[in-house]
């Protein structure tokens, strides 16, 4: 995909990231590898974002002072969050005094509301990166009920900030959809980014069969037994759960698999489920897996699952499990079924008895599986490398920054040339 042709060069972009950046799992993934990208195709990224979080050589991190009342608390969807915001706002502020940027790059629903602010005071585009919805995210994390009083108000707040950017990048052409008919978005200031994955990082032959025998050893799995892989969060609305009683079911049909279950948090939780559906000896937890080593613990896997029950967000890890060449089983979702096409075997949503079916047609057929496998990574080589999202990313910037910086108001010409774009890409995806 080429880019329209640049008006500055390099770009200065400041990244708002109102969580713990790096940790390793989901929206942090998304933005290491847009900073990255945009690293490598000549731009200058600064990212600024909570205290907590894993430095990382290759980018500029900018973090906040720690609240003085919580020093080592993990930020979560907690009243705490607040306070992270307002120094995240003021470390924001100062960056952005000191320094010229020439564009706001905001991720999630906070980032924005605070982008919005900086980019207001500096004349600049903001960028607004969304990852799911505000309001479904909290209902997901049981921190906002959906019949209570103030969900109204939450959805309220989601909607203004909707409404803010000058742009918004959604993870999925799904998400595009889902803001156009769920908040009026007009569709022009849209442009789905599907997540991608890093091809080159992300192999199947990461590992050679001595160093595999070897890894299985170390994490207790049997030699010889198919492995079904999940890396991901490990909470209900990801379906840890569901995968678990469809390993419990799998166990119950004698179905041979060791089910080897990567990340964090709530592994003692987890496992004591698992004891309590008796597949001792048939699961694994690693707790969490540093990105750097995650193709490694991928590539001992036979077949992988992404059971996410949430339709909120995206789901970038089945992009990693098809760069891996893992033939997927997921719940039948929007995202599921536009990553993976009619490559991956996709099952009743929350049943745990149609994924453990799924996992045995795919571990019953072996030559077919790994035959969906080289399939899936052509697709994701086709569709979903950070090369072509790089670039597309890229291409938005330079019809914003089309704009008179001073006039606040996009060029539509600009802007309906990039929609365009974006809709012809969405006819290429099969």
């Amino acid at each position: 995909m080429a880019s329209a042709s640049p008006l500055r060069h390099p770009y200065r972009i400041l990244m708002v990231a109102p969580t713990s950046f790096f940790s390793d799992y989901g929206c942090h993934v998304r933005i290491l590898e847009e900073a990255r990208i945009l690293r490598k195709l000549g731009h200058a990224v600064t990212i600024v974002t909570y205290y907590k979080g894993r430095n990382l050589p290759d980018l500029e991190i900018v973090r906040t002072r720690p609240v003085p009342w919580r020093e080592e608390y993990d930020v979560g969807s907690s009243r705490h969050k607040i306070g992270f915001d307002v120094l995240l706002s003021w470390t924001s502020l100062q960056l952005t005094l000191r320094r010229r940027f020439d564009l706001i790059h905001a991720h999630l629903h906070e980032g924005a509301l605070i982008g919005w602010v900086l980019a207001t005071l500096r004349r600049v585009p903001l960028v607004f990166d969304f990852q799911g919805s505000l309001s479904a995210e909290m209902v997901d994390h049981k921190f906002l009920d959906p019949g209570g009083r103030w969900y109204t108000s939450v959805r309220r707040l989601e909607t203004g900030i909707n409404r803010m950017p000058r742009a918004i990048l959604t993870s999925s052409q799904h998400a595009k959809g889902f803001l156009r008919e769920e908040f009026q978005i007009d569709p022009k200031r849209v442009h789905a980014v599907p997540d991608a994955v890093d091809l080159d990082f992300f192999r199947p032959d990461c590992l050679t069969p001595d160093q595999s025998l070897e890894l299985k050893a170390s994490l207790g799995i049997p030699p010889h037994r198919p492995v079904v892989a999940y890396l991901g969060l490990l909470t209900d609305y990801q379906g840890t759960d569901k995968l678990l009683q469809a390993a419990a079911e799998l166990r119950r049909r004698q179905v041979a698999a060791h089910f080897l279950i990567m990340g964090y948090p709530s592994v003692g939780y987890y496992q004591h489920m698992a004891d309590e559906l008796g597949l001792s000896g048939w699961v694994t937890f690693t707790g969490k897996i540093p990105y750097e080593r995650a193709p490694a613990f991928l590539a001992l896997g036979d077949v992988a699952a992404a059971p996410k029950i949430s339709d909120s967000e995206g789901s970038g890890k089945i992009l990693n499990y098809m760069a891996m060449e893992l033939p997927t089983v997921a719940f039948d979702m929007p995202v599921s079924r536009e990553f993976l096409g009619d490559l991956g075997v996709l099952v009743e949503p929350g049943d745990p008895r149609a994924l453990a079916e799924g996992i045995e047609s795919l571990l019953s057929t072996p030559d077919k599986s790994s035959d969906l496998g080289r399939q899936s990574r052509q697709r994701a080589t086709r569709f979903y490398s950070w090369d072509q999202a790089g670039r597309q990313i890229v291409s938005i910037y330079d019809k914003l920054i089309t704009t008179n910086p001073a006039s606040g108001v996009a060029d539509p010409a600009a802007l309906t040339a990039v929609s365009t774009r974006d809709e012809g890409q969405e006819s290429r995806h099969p």
